[in-house]
């Protein structure tokens, strides 16, 4: 009874913090699963320690940073604060992975597949997404009036951003508005005429990854942000814009995004030539762009694309 008043009191301190409504419900999911781990013993420093040991056994790195975060914070709220431990210290990786990361021709096969399935909904939501490089919690940002001036105020953790709609992008979007006779507030709207849940798009992406031949561990909403945020630095190299854009209040979170691939790693590593015993390879150009996923095209390549009944919106 004592820790479920201690929780109902933890979420007002939260609230009274001005802490975003996601950021409020993720401190209480962690916060419960402590205290279901605790159960009735005494919260003491070994006991959270037992606790962090156990999700190490499960959770990645970052997941598990991520709960003792939240329980760090319930500890320091109920006076606790001897009781708190360590998040787990990982040197960041300097290069992505394949897996981790979405392909432009990747993303781009998402958005045809969703427009042949004919959910221009998905696609236009998909394009919004990665071409403004917002959260899938501030697509409720996206209106009818925002989308007809151009731009729109986005408001999370605390601040509140002006980001620009592309101009291709607001010509789509009217159009659908149009369509669907939405006439203002959200674009993007459930059935019901409330705006589109986050858990209905994550389910909706995953279910176009086998029509459209793409591994579902690296689809999911928030990478569509990451494909904009890797883009832009890489033709832009300009990391405090790309930070005022994505609604970073560190630098450091946005340094992220200037780390390479991991093929482009190893194509550095094997040019120092330190590998003995074997012949070394001829040098070979490659043409084949890991973020996009796509060798060069040729111009009529690029215009064809160009053509699509739905176009997608290429960051430039």
């Amino acid at each position: 009874m004592k820790q479920k008043k201690n929780l109902e009191e933890f979420e007002k301190w939260l609230y009274q913090e001005e802490r975003a409504e996601l950021t409020i419900q993720k401190y209480l999911r962690d916060v419960r699963r402590f205290l279901i781990f605790s159960g009735e013993r005494e919260i003491t420093k070994e006991l959270v320690l037992a606790y962090k040991n156990s999700l190490k056994e499960v959770y990645q790195i970052s997941s598990v940073n991520s709960m003792l975060a939240a329980v760090n914070r319930f500890l320091d709220f109920t006076g606790r604060k001897e009781c708190k431990v360590r998040q787990l210290r990982v040197q960041k990786a300097f290069f992505y992975r394949k897996e981790e990361i979405l392909t432009q021709a990747e993303y781009e096969r998402l958005v045809r597949t969703a427009e042949k399935r004919g959910d221009i909904q998905l696609s236009l939501i998909m394009q919004t997404l990665c071409s403004m490089g917002i959260r899938i919690s501030e697509l409720d940002f996206v209106t009818v009036q925002g989308v007809r001036t151009g731009y729109i105020y986005v408001t999370n953790k605390g601040k509140t951003r002006l980001l620009v709609i592309p101009g291709l992008l607001s010509r789509l979007l009217l159009a659908f508005c149009r369509q669907k006779n939405i006439r203002s507030g959200p674009v993007f709207l459930s059935e019901n005429g409330k705006p589109v849940d986050r858990s209905v798009v994550w389910r909706k992406t995953k279910k176009l990854c086998a029509a459209a031949g793409i591994d579902p561990g690296k689809v999911f909403p928030h990478n569509l942000r990451h494909l904009f945020a890797i883009t832009f630095y890489r033709q832009k190299k300009d990391l405090l814009c790309l930070a005022e854009i994505l609604g970073h209040a560190s630098m450091e979170t946005t340094r992220i995004y200037a780390r390479t691939a991991g093929a482009e790693y190893g194509k550095m590593l094997a040019g120092l030539g330190l590998v003995c015993g074997e012949e070394k390879e001829e040098k070979k150009s490659h043409n084949y762009d890991y973020v996009t996923g796509m060798g060069k095209m040729s111009k009529t390549a690029s215009d064809d694309r160009g053509r699509m009944s739905l176009p997608i919106l290429l960051i430039s």
